[in-house]
């Protein structure tokens, strides 16, 4: 509701008010019934199949809206394709700010499409909450206070398994087979930097760009390399075509993949189980075809969700854990919001989480936030694939050289 001032004096001083800050998007008027939740997402493009992951978030939403939404109001969630295109990325943001008056922006994939927004939305203190992407620059309160991170940083993912190869394979000869763009680049750098002064110990390393054809000729040039160890850093159809070039060519090293490409589901049974036997990886998140979890008590809910999420023409569920869990992380924060669904209050809730254990991630690994900390999620599992389930390697691990304060 506006309310209009009509006394000279007031003009004057709101004049002098309008003088003296920059321009920012009014505060939207929160109804009692609904909120509004912009997102964009790659539903085309070179990243389409990352696309799956707004489809999970917005059959979460749909479920909870059944439910009686959040607080008595229901969410509207507004996703639009980006086509992976960082210019796109901001038009659409700057239209579901200014024209659909959405509360705050959530869950945006992408690095370059989230560095391409981040200033827009922070001038005008705007939330961009949860952002898909593991780059620590998005998780830095002291520069962008309006910009949180939610899932753990892709550099510190290649730093754990620097780690682990040095604690269980010292000296053994290393490879490596990374996409071509800033996720790719980021966990490789992430081994780099664990290893150390042994990083001499990576013989060859691969840089593929999207949808390249001849995945196999790179896994046959690693092979000749006469490593032990290799590390995958790449989409997941690619992780299945490299994981059965590599048994056509009878390659057997210690194989270790990043956790976006680890999908027993979409990745491994494609590939092969018995072909994908031993493969390794650092999580955070539950499988929802790992038969250990099938007994749970979340596995009616699980039910219930992820038939919306096939119907509205979702196929992965790799991707659809990880919407499914970054969802419920935000209606986590706008349940603790309650009847003050300012955008302030909703920056100082999501910095306010406090052991959070989301159903979908694994037992120990819980989310805590605080005004310096906008890195939601800090712990990773190592596990291996015994051909049928995630069997886990040691502890939960902090990732390694956290700057989470706490």
């Amino acid at each position: 509701m506006q309310i209009w001032i009509r006394t000279p004096i007031a003009i004057v001083v709101a004049l002098a008010s309008l003088g003296a800050i920059t321009e920012r998007v009014r505060e939207p008027d929160v109804t009692d019934t609904e909120i509004r939740i912009g997102n964009v997402m790659p539903y085309s493009g070179n990243l389409e199949a990352f696309g799956a992951i707004g489809k999970a978030e917005a059959a979460y939403f749909e479920m909870i809206n059944e439910r009686g939404g959040i607080n008595g109001r229901k969410v509207r969630f507004i996703s639009r394709d980006d086509k992976s295109n960082p210019s796109t990325a901001l038009e659409l943001t700057r239209d579901l700010i200014e024209t659909e008056n959405v509360l705050l922006m959530f869950g945006s994939f992408g690095t370059p499409g989230n560095f391409a927004v981040r200033t827009y939305l922070n001038e005008r203190q705007i939330p961009q909450l949860f952002v898909a992407s593991g780059d620590d620059h998005l998780s830095d309160p002291t520069l962008f206070p309006w910009t949180m991170g939610w899932q753990p940083s892709i550099r510190e993912e290649g730093r754990i398994y620097a780690n682990y190869i040095q604690a269980f394979y010292p000296g053994k000869r290393i490879v490596a087979l990374w996409q071509n763009d800033h996720f790719g680049r980021e966990l490789f750098r992430g081994l780099q930097d664990g290893l150390g002064d042994i990083a001499r110990m990576i013989k060859v390393d691969i840089a593929y760009d999207v949808a390249d054809e001849h995945l196999g000729t790179h896994v046959s040039v690693l092979k000749r390399s006469g490593a032990e160890i290799f590390v995958f850093a790449g989409a997941p159809a690619d992780l299945t075509k490299v994981i059965r070039s590599a048994a056509e060519l009878n390659w057997h090293p210690v194989f270790l993949l990043n956790h976006m490409s680890s999908s027993i589901a979409t990745v491994l049974k494609p590939a092969g189980p018995e072909k994908a036997l031993g493969v390794i990886t650092a999580t955070f998140l539950k499988d929802a075809n790992d038969p250990v979890w099938k007994d749970e008590q979340a596995v009616k809910d699980w039910q219930t969700f992820i038939q919306k999420y096939n119907r509205a023409g979702g196929n992965d569920d790799s991707a659809a854990m990880f919407g499914y869990a970054a969802a419920e992380t935000l209606a986590q924060v706008l349940r603790q919001c309650g009847d003050d669904l300012s955008r302030d209050n909703v920056m100082k809730q999501a910095a306010a989480l406090e052991d959070y254990q989301g159903s979908i991630l694994l037992p120990g690994i819980k989310i805590n936030t605080g005004r310096w900390d906008f890195r939601p999620i800090k712990h990773l599992r190592l596990v291996q694939f015994d051909g049928r389930s995630w069997q886990p390697i040691g502890d939960v691990l902090e990732t390694a050289f956290s700057r989470a304060q706490k």
